[in-house]
């Protein structure tokens, strides 16, 4: 019988712990599955009682130094286990059955185990289109285990969660590279120490392949390294070395020096291939297109020469650009009916083919009158265009991924742990829970901990968005990745690796990006299924016309063409002519490139077409607040004075006080004080009180700067001030009190302020009937205040930095369709969370490439312009694919013949069916040109 229980564990500490007490009861006999909580001080275990029983689990605990406890009830507290028999070999158990939904059954009866679900992600090369992204989803599905699986194109990311007993993160890899993909694997090198036989290698290689996430293990002895190819998502290099070290060797890291980033490496050959193919085609298209229409304009084209007109002429320039940037898409559809799949490039290989192919039967072989005109400049100018649209892509694919690696780059390299009394500098990932780490000003902290000694200002912006330095004591959470300002501080490490903050923003990031379908372009869906529709209609006229057409409608009467076959054939070829796919290809690129190009003469960059389609759709806009609705540093707002003082008296001693200070409110002060023409003076016996303020002698007399607080502690009378310093702090202010020889004498409030049209653009954004949303991490109070200012609907106060995206995912969840806009690293995960990022362009790099929009000018203002600029692009579009279609429409069943049986001569010729895509493709260009005339401010 399958049952599961639950004990308690004493003595873990770490991870390393939650591994050996995993590791212990794993290799018993008749386990099924094991899962420790380190937190929980629990391990919950799914074995069968036939095989193995509770004491030879708690023996397998306690053998591993840990000390098992009773089992754990349903409160998860720790519970003696009733006794229902006395005689029953174990009365001593507690066991839960495997809850399968509302009813439960003996899991003997159900046939059901507890499963291991894991989330993995990886990337995926060679994908060119939405039915690319399509294949590799359909073909992760079918694998066994697989519960979901998500594919996006623009990021080249698989996420797929599945059943690790079921299927294996190598397995799913194995599926993509089996239909003709390319997946991109990690791998690490390793120093192992302690190796002196064969056995000791494959003792090293067997502890490794036992985590999950490793995919294959190379030891060799003589070097003393181990290779390991591995899943990121699963296990890390930490994890590795762990598993090595518990078995008695030693581990450590080997970097390659003059590694280069292999995602940039294969995006950089990708886009100068592309670059390449761009040329050679871009040189022969207009040579190919002049000389090809010449015969058929003579009037207009009396400038190309007679060679360039000649047929094998052309056919030579022609070959040149099939076989070179044309190949890409003939190989393509090799490969793709070599595993089954079928995408873009069969729409564009059936094109280009049909018209290269009649092309070269007019040049070499006498078809008769009619049809011997070529249709090379159709080809030409079709794989012309593709190629620079996947230029085009290939120049902006995987810039959202610059993002991660630039989070990646926040991190420290190492720690100063204190070990025995003394510092000891080690790399960041040797650093453990439990670790004490040292930390000097101006040094960034290396991991998240709690404070145990000392007192400091953190500058926590580049996590948080804040700009105003946090004050440290004892007991007080530091993030990893921010910089410590003024005075030293100890700590300990509470959360390391993929635990820290910033390792769980990159994580958010990596998750908003893969957790979103791959939005498909209009173009894409409808070519998709539009190819298939003219693949049949060109057979079906084909066979009609073959079989009893041609003797049924009498066309030797009206024709000179003596063979059923031939005359069926050239059908056939016109209609995929004439569906040749330029104009369906052109509708959503031309608008998109239209578009961005207007929004970037407009101080507007627009990464995607995605990003035009959606934003027109939105109906809620969240704001970050600070840096993108204030100015993002505190100015000084206000002086109160009081005691005989004036204001300017106030200021300067202010002033004199923060002179020389680090701290950003310190430094609004004196600025403050310098725009209005005031000196500080000099201050003496400075000293500062963490927390409260600062303290300081100026002319003989004892100053003081600071909190309510420091005032109490110094038995100063501040009763005066109490209304207006909550007037203050209610409009969002920071107030500082200002005491001198014992006696408070003024205040002075300090403010991130709003920037000057952040009140006018949410005005433009409740006109255009979207609903605003400010979201910060600031108190309620101080929130509030400015959302009131600035008109906000709503206000998200209080929001952790971690917390931003999921707020984003519950407006999501309402069904809305939301913008984020935000400046800083803090902002990231939401940016790429919402449906739509729109980053301001004084903002950090990491917020401006999770973002699909960035404004250049950091003009609030062209959140709408932007908007408007979506729905004008989008008109654009759908005006496209209706006149790309209307043409295909109309001019396909005309070139299968339905015309000829009732008047005699009617029937499209490829000549005719050329012109017909010549007039399409001018019309969808056209019209797309016409928005630069448009005004979207």
């Amino acid at each position: 019988m399958v049952i599961e229980t639950t004990i308690k564990v004493y003595g873990m500490s770490c991870k390393h712990c939650v591994k050996s007490v995993t590791d212990a009861i794993s290799e018993l006999d008749g386990v099924e599955s094991v899962d420790v909580n380190l937190e929980n001080e629990q391990a919950t275990v799914t074995f069968d009682s036939d095989t193995i029983g509770l004491d030879d689990i708690r023996q397998a605990v306690k053998n591993a130094g840990y000390e098992p406890v009773g089992e754990v009830d349903e409160t998860g507290k720790s519970q003696p286990c009733p006794v229902e028999d006395e005689e029953s070999e174990e009365s001593d158990t507690c066991h839960f059955v495997i809850d399968e939904g509302e009813n439960k059954k003996p899991a003997e009866e159900t046939g059901q185990y507890a499963t291991s679900t894991l989330n993995t992600n990886f990337k995926v090369t060679g994908m060119t289109c939405a039915s690319c992204a399509k294949n590799v989803e359909k073909i992760l599905k079918k694998q066994a285990g697989v519960v979901s699986a998500t594919v996006n194109l623009a990021l080249e990311k698989a996420s797929v969660t599945y059943d690790s007993s079921a299927v294996s993160s190598k397995e799913l890899k194995d599926a993509v590279v089996s239909i003709g993909y390319g997946v991109e694997r990690d791998s690490a090198d390793f120093k192992i120490g302690g190796m002196t036989c064969a056995s000791c290698a494959k003792n090293v290689e067997k502890a490794l392949k036992k985590l999950k996430g490793v995919e294959s293990v190379s030891v060799n002895l003589p070097l003393e390294k181990a290779h390991v190819v591995y899943d990121s998502s699963l296990v890390s290099a930490a994890d590795m070395k762990s598993a090595v070290e518990s078995i008695g060797y030693t581990a450590s890291s080997v970097k390659k020096e003059f590694e280069s980033d292999r995602e940039r490496e294969a995006r950089e050959t990708e886009m100068k291939q592309q670059r390449k193919n761009l040329i050679i085609a871009a040189a022969l298209v207009l040579p190919v297109s002049f000389g090809d229409m010449s015969s058929a304009f003579p009037d207009i084209l009396w400038f190309v020469p007679p060679l360039l007109a000649n047929k094998v002429v052309l056919f030579l320039l022609t070959t040149i650009v099939m076989l070179f940037p044309g190949r890409q898409f003939f190989t393509g559809t090799y490969e793709d009916f070599k595993h089954g799949v079928t995408d873009m490039d069969l729409l564009i290989a059936t094109g280009t083919g049909a018209a290269y192919s009649v092309s070269v039967f007019a040049t070499f072989i006498d078809l008769g009158p009619g049809y011997e005109h070529t249709y090379y400049h159709t080809a030409a100018m079709l794989i012309t265009f593709i190629v620079f649209g996947r230029y085009m892509e290939s120049k902006t694919k995987g810039r959202t991924s610059e993002a991660i690696r630039k989070l990646m780059g926040l991190k420290a390299k190492t720690a100063r742990i204190i070990v025995d009394d003394k510092e000891k500098e080690v790399p960041i990932e040797d650093v453990e829970i439990g670790h004490i780490i040292l930390v000097k000003p101006g040094e960034k902290i290396p991991v998240d901990g709690e404070v145990t000694s000392g007192s400091s200002a953190v500058d926590e912006s580049m996590i948080t968005g804040e700009s105003i330095p946090v004050e440290k004591n004892i007991g007080d959470t530091v993030i990893g990745a921010t910089i410590n300002k003024s005075g030293t501080l100890k700590f300990r490490a509470t959360k390391v690796g993929s635990e820290t903050a910033l390792a769980q923003i990159i994580q958010l990031v990596e998750n908003a990006q893969t957790s979103k379908p791959p939005l498909q372009r209009i173009a894409d869906v409808v070519a998709g299924n539009f190819i298939l529709a003219v693949h049949i209609i060109a057979l079906t006229s084909f066979l009609v016309w073959f079989l009893i057409g041609y003797e049924i409608f009498d066309v030797l009467q009206f024709s000179n063409i003596t063979s059923p076959f031939l005359f069926s054939l050239l059908i056939a070829i016109t209609v995929l002519v004439i569906s040749c796919p330029c104009a369906v290809g052109l509708a959503t690129p031309a608008a998109i490139m239209v578009g961005t190009g207007k929004g970037a003469e407009n101080g507007i960059l627009i990464k995607t077409g995605e990003a035009l389609e959606r934003a027109q759709k939105l109906d809620t806009i969240v704001f970050d607040k600070t840096g993108t609705l204030t100015v993002g540093k505190p100015e000084l707002t206000d002086v109160i004075s009081s005691g005989g003082y004036s204001e300017n008296e106030v200021l300067r001693i202010a002033a004199t006080v923060e002179k020389g200070s680090e701290h950003p409110l310190g430094e609004a002060v004196v600025n403050g004080a310098q725009t209005r023409s005031i000196n500080p003076g000099t201050a003496e016996k400075f000293k500062n009180v963490p927390g409260h303020g600062v303290e300081a002698v100026f002319e003989g007399k004892r100053i003081l700067l600071g909190t309510r607080k420091l005032m109490d502690d110094n038995n100063i009378e501040i009763s005066e001030f109490n209304k207006t310093m909550k007037k203050l702090e209610n409009d969002g202010k920071t107030a500082i009190l200002v005491a001198s020889d014992e006696k408070a004498t003024g205040v002075v409030a300090v403010a991130d302020v709003l920037k000057d049209n952040s009140k006018q653009a949410i005005d433009k954004v409740h006109k255009m009937g979207l609903e605003a949303i400010m979201i910060t991490g600031d108190n309620k109070r101080t929130a509030d205040a400015i959302g009131k200012q600035v008109g906000m609907d709503r206000v998200l106060s209080e929001v952790l930095p971690e917390q931003k995206a999921s707020e984003i995912k519950k407006l999501q969840d309402e069904g809305r369709v939301v913008a984020m806009v935000g400046d800083g690293i803090n902002d990231a995960p939401a940016l790429t969370q919402s449906d739509i990022g729109i980053a301001m362009g004084a903002g950090t790099d990491v917020a401006m490439e999770s973002a699909k929009i960035v404004l250049i000018k950091n003009d609030l203002m062209d959140v709408i312009a932007s908007i408007r600029l979506s729905k004008l692009t989008m008109r654009k579009i759908k005006q496209n694919l209706f006149w790309a279609l209307g043409y295909n429409s109309v001019g396909i069943p005309i070139a299968a013949g339905i015309l000829y049986p009732f008047v005699h001569q009617i029937l499209i010729s490829p000549a005719l069916a050329a012109a017909f895509m010549a007039m399409s493709s001018v019309s969808v260009t056209t019209n797309s040109l016409l928005m630069k005339k448009s005004d979207i401010k």
